[in-house]
């Protein structure tokens, strides 16, 4: 009996006693909920993101210290490293993404919303309605962005190219010998 408890108590550990104690109803909709959650996006935008900033300073780094012929090829060779570290990675951070949404997500789902909660959930994020919002969502918020830019254009313009050239001069006094 004890080794049997001790058993189940590790099971628990590992996150099988969750995924054990919910209903196959409501497990069926957290799987629902899941595939319109796009969660394996996470992963792979943590995982882009540094990529592209350490391209970028790159790109930055370069640009009036190198002749451009030469900022060109370093910055393909830099580029195609990026991508094969991406590319490589891609699939760990992908697989990684699936357990924790797996272990951790899946559980949560079920622990925090009851079964009919599930339902509205899933039926809204299945719904045509939210299909029609989301698709609106880059366009409302380039009008915010264009609102904004259009009102504040005149005050963080002149600020915006005061910063720029503040951190122009201190890269310049940082670079010289």
């Amino acid at each position: 009996m004890l080794k049997l408890t001790l058993a189940a108590l590790a099971l628990c550990a590992a996150g099988s006693c969750a995924a054990q104690a919910v209903p196959a109803s409501k497990q069926a909709l957290v799987d629902r909920v899941l595939a319109k959650m796009h969660t394996e996006n996470v992963g792979l935008a943590m995982l882009q993101a540094p990529v592209a900033e350490s391209v970028r300073q790159s790109r930055a780094m370069l640009q009036g210290r190198a002749t451009p012929e030469k900022a060109e090829a370093a910055m393909k060779d830099i580029t195609a490293e990026a991508e094969k570290f991406f590319a490589k990675n891609a699939p760990l951070v992908k697989a990684s993404t699936q357990t924790a949404v797996k272990t951790k997500i899946a559980p949560m789902l079920a622990e925090k919303f009851s079964e009919e909660e599930l339902k509205q959930l899933a039926a809204f994020l299945e719904s045509p309605l939210r299909a029609k919002f989301e698709a609106l969502a880059p366009e409302l918020q380039k009008t915010i962005g264009e609102s904004v830019a259009a009102q504040l254009q005149g005050q963080i313009k002149p600020e915006m190219a005061a910063l720029q050239e503040k951190i122009g001069l201190r890269l310049r006094a940082a670079v010289t010998p």
